[in-house]
């Protein structure tokens, strides 16, 4: 209204649904110097997730469960979507370094009784454990917003990525290369504890990087939450003033979780869930694709192979999102590269039935590798989508001290995908093969269609995470 361009900074109303970074924050500005080492330890806290997650599956089917390996990994993100928006909102009201403490110790303590484990149900146990103490993924992305800010958002965010592709390279490695230690190393690990325990090794290493991350970040790292003003607010209602407590004390509070539910902060939301389930359902896929015979839809790589063609992924992804990430997002904005990199999945899910097809014309010659080499770039960008929405999310907190409780809203959808994504499409993909829909491709055909739909919901996106919707 042109009534209100003459009121003054102090005249301007925040409530519960005022976008974190307003209208007011658009000029042009230099950006801001990144805080190397908190943001540093960060990522290091970051790098333990995938370790500890990854670690177990160069060994997981080897326990007699291959069966359960999918359920037991659906259980952890299950248990973690019924736990991590509370432990999102406590961090809003205690601090994020306490929740991210007692996050990186549950995952040491699972990963010991994991190695430790000689039963289906320790197994499963130790992965609940995981969780449902580890808040660690919102808190960190709630730490990354308030690290960061406008000018230095993209650079920060593209880091997170980057760290999480190096844990998912090193995770499959230290458990492949340390599982049954006393058949590799018997010189070094001989005794009858290691044979009655082959996997304990790979998870004592995980734990410890654990236990080290723990320390280091309770030396080093501060609390980003700012300080809440709510003895003001006390004080002023003992002296019977509690109708003049300060404006900034109610804008600085948590807001009740359902003012979270309004349009500027479900849609970059909705559209997180969605491309957490497709990606998921991808990562699924890909081992079982590049596992099964030529013959039944796939390519038959040995698992040396599909290790080493996934290892290169996450180093790939990580060169090339340090590199032009950034630069992407400076120049086009952060809704036309969400964009462009969530329309990434149409051509990847496409290119597994045009892989096969080839390779049963004319077997694994340079044209497969070629398809291939084209679907790993396209997941390079495809992972650059999280980063551009993770802008969106931090954006559309009502305020700096609700930042925790809209990320782990974000997180708990995610989170119930990654729980049935896995499942959902293994399950495609065996009942297309097995009744031969559209000659086994049906699965394909399916989700090029849901990442079609999913494009639908990013053009409801605001123009750029800075602006409000």
């Amino acid at each position: 209204m042109s009534s209100s361009a003459g009121l003054s900074d102090s005249d301007i109303v925040v409530n519960e649904r005022t976008a974190l970074l307003d209208a007011g924050q658009q000029t042009h500005k230099k950006a801001t110097p990144l805080p190397k080492l908190q943001i540093g330890i960060l990522l290091l806290a970051l790098l333990v997730e995938p370790i500890a997650s990854l670690s177990i599956y160069p060994y997981i089917n080897q326990r007699k469960v291959g069966y359960y390996a999918g359920l037991i990994e659906s259980l952890f993100f299950a248990t973690q979507a019924l736990t991590i928006l509370q432990w999102s909102r406590t961090s809003d009201r205690i601090g994020r370094k306490p929740v991210l403490l007692l996050g990186i110790f549950g995952l040491s303590l699972s990963m010991l009784c994991f190695g430790l484990s000689r039963t289906l149900l320790g197994l499963i146990l130790s992965r609940c454990i995981t969780g449902a103490l580890n808040g660690n993924i919102g808190v960190m992305k709630s730490m990354m917003g308030e690290l960061t800010d406008s000018t230095n958002m993209a650079q920060g965010f593209s880091l997170m990525p980057i760290a999480w592709s190096l844990g998912a390279t090193l995770g499959p490695m230290i458990g492949g290369a340390l599982e049954h230690p006393q058949q590799h190393f018997p010189n070094i690990f001989p005794g009858a504890f290691w044979s009655r325990f082959p996997y304990f090794l790979p998870s004592a290493v995980a734990a410890a990087f654990a236990v080290t991350c723990f320390l280091t970040i309770l030396l080093f790292l501060k609390e980003t939450l700012p300080r809440q003003q709510t003895q003001e607010k006390s004080m002023s209602a003992l002296d019977g003033e509690a109708l003049t407590v300060p404006e900034n004390v109610i804008e600085d509070s948590p807001v009740p979780i359902r003012s979270l539910f309004v349009p500027s902060v479900l849609i970059p939301i909705a559209n997180y869930a969605y491309i957490a389930t497709l990606e998921i359902t991808m990562y699924a896929l890909q081992p079982l694709f590049y596992s099964t015979p030529i013959e039944l839809g796939g390519l038959g790589f040995d698992p040396v192979t599909i290790g080493l063609w996934m290892g290169a992924f996450g180093i790939v992804n990580g060169v090339l999102q340090t590199m032009i990430f950034a630069p992407l997002v400076d120049k086009f904005g952060s809704r036309t590269v969400f964009r462009f990199c969530e329309m990434c999945f149409i051509p990847i899910f496409a290119l597994f039935p045009i892989t096969n097809i080839v390779a049963q014309q004319y077997g694994i010659n340079w044209l497969v590798w070629f398809l291939l080499t084209c679907s790993l770039l396209l997941g390079v960008f495809m992972d650059m989508s999280f980063g551009c929405i993770l802008m969106f999310i931090t954006a559309a907190a009502p305020n700096k001290r609700s930042l925790g409780a809209t990320n782990g809203l974000a997180q708990m959808t995610a989170s119930i995908a990654r729980a049935i994504g896995p499942a959902m499409s293994t399950s495609m993909f065996a009942y297309s093969i097995q009744h031969k829909f559209m000659n086994g491709y049906a699965v394909y055909a399916v989700l090029v269609t849901i990442s079609v739909l999913a494009m639908g919901i990013a053009v409801k996106l605001p123009g750029s995470p800075e602006k409000k919707k």
